[in-house]
């Protein structure tokens, strides 16, 4: 019998956190921040904290209420997070202690940026960090074997993860993209998900971010069109040139540093998020940004630089943190004048991302572009695609996978239900198997 408990993940966008029982072993799949809440905590508070804790970033509702499966705490045999991004490990570092002997098990690139947060919050995991590759497998207990299969989406080894049991695969995708020309990586493994439909698949949990939308999301080759088009089709001689972006997508940084070395100006990385998943790629080899770019971490070391940059912008391409609007960011501390360097009119401010729907989010990127088009900035806005999959990337999915039950995720409900409605266009039926579940809610299949 296959237990699941939707523990943060259902009806919102972040926070993501899945435990499945499979007879008497549990695994958990992710353990995610809500970075609004995360932020909008961690920004209150200031100074007064000493140190996060786990019950109180779970009374602010940052992290998952993992009170659900106390009584499952002594059966979980492993956390295995889908990939890098902090709504997926956020939590890792503030609740894994609670099953210290489950080792995490995850993709180099993810394991190392888990590391590097570990280290700058000097926080001791008890638990085993286990790398498994890309489409590798690992036996996990007599009757569980766990399996990666390479998928891709904004930040590098994302993979969906199979959880082989007596019962069928368990199949966890969240979250990818079906993208054939990745800049960085490889395309997914489709002879994989071919195989493992072959075997079959009991129950998938399937990304729905963006079921609603009646479309197939562009490949990444086509984001890097687009900002070759702004970097080098648009005159930026004379003005200074500054990116902003996911700090996690190092395919979308490689682009950038592809073009400002072709525009040869000298390339700077700004903030803290940008400083750790470049360190995090390059201990891994999967890029080598250091031999072209100088990475600024602490604000000393940003606040000089720029003093440096102030004296001949034009000479340089300034990639910061902030496309979100975020106080504190690089990109929103320039331009509140909390840094040494100034806007002036005609400079090019490429906003390579879009604005993560919510409330926050919306509010700080007005304020912010309000701010900068009163300097008579230059703006260019949307310079990206998405990593997460589309109607159309969703049906040729379920398509592919045929799994028996299907379980939507990641998104709020009006998402959730526009993914019910596509999967009964496709002949399934809500209830029966494809199942709308909330947190805190549990779901039984006995195969």
């Amino acid at each position: 019998m296959i237990e699941i408990r939707a523990i943060g993940g259902y009806g919102e966008v972040g926070k993501n956190c899945t435990a499945v029982k499979v007879d008497d072993e549990v695994v958990i799949f992710d353990m995610g921040i809500h970075l609004p809440h995360y932020i909008k905590y961690t920004e209150e508070e200031g100074e007064n904290i000493t140190k996060l804790s786990a019950k109180a970033l779970q009374k602010v509702e940052a992290i998952p209420d993992d009170s659900l499966i106390n009584d499952w705490r002594d059966q979980v045999q492993a956390i295995i997070p889908s990939h890098a991004h902090l709504d997926h490990i956020g939590a890792i570092p503030y609740l894994a202690k609670k099953y210290s002997s489950a080792p995490v098990i995850c993709t180099p690139f993810t394991a190392a940026v888990l590391k590097t947060i570990l280290k700058d919050e000097k926080i001791d995991l008890p638990n085993q960090i286990k790398v498994l590759t890309t489409n590798g497998q690992i036996k996990l207990t007599e009757k569980l074997k766990v399996e990666f299969v390479n998928m891709t989406h904004s930040t590098p080894q994302t993979v969906a993860i199979a959880l082989h049991t007596p019962y069928g695969v368990v199949l966890y995708a969240t979250d990818f993209k079906m993208d054939d020309h990745p800049v960085l990586g490889k395309s997914p493994n489709y002879e994989a998900l071919k195989r493992l439909q072959k075997q079959g698949i009991l129950v998938s949990f399937i990304d729905t971010l963006y079921a609603d939308s009646f479309s197939k999301t562009p490949c990444e080759s086509t984001a890097k069109e687009m900002l070759r088009d702004v970097m080098l089709g648009v005159n930026s001689k004379g003005s200074a040139l500054l990116v902003t972006t996911f700090s996690s997508h190092i395919a979308r940084l490689k682009s950038i540093v592809e073009f400002g070395k072709q525009l040869k100006r000298k390339i700077v990385f700004m903030g803290r998020s940008l400083s750790k998943y470049s360190r995090a790629a390059e201990q891994v080899n999967l890029i080598n940004f250091s031999k072209d770019v100088q990475i600024c971490h602490y604000g000393k070391q940003v606040r000089n630089k720029l003093k440096e940059i102030q004296k001949k912008p034009e000479k340089y391409l300034m990639v910061v943190t902030g496309h979100q609007g975020e106080p504190k960011s690089v990109l929103s501390r320039i331009a509140n004048g909390d840094l040494p360097f100034k806007f002036k009119s005609q400079d090019h401010l490429i906003f390579s991302s879009i604005i993560i729907p919510t409330d926050i989010n919306r509010k700080q990127r007005a304020v912010l572009e309000k701010n900068l088009i009163e300097k008579g900035v230059r703006l260019f806005k949307d310079i990206h695609v998405s990593g997460h999959g589309a109607r159309e990337d969703l049906r040729d999915f379920v398509n592919l996978i045929k799994s028996q039950h299907l379980i939507p995720v990641h998104s709020e409900k009006p998402k959730m239900d526009a993914f019910i409605q596509l999967a009964e266009e496709m002949g399934y039926k809500k209830g029966q198997n494809v199942h709308e579940i909330f947190n805190s809610q549990s779901l039984t299949l006995s195969p």
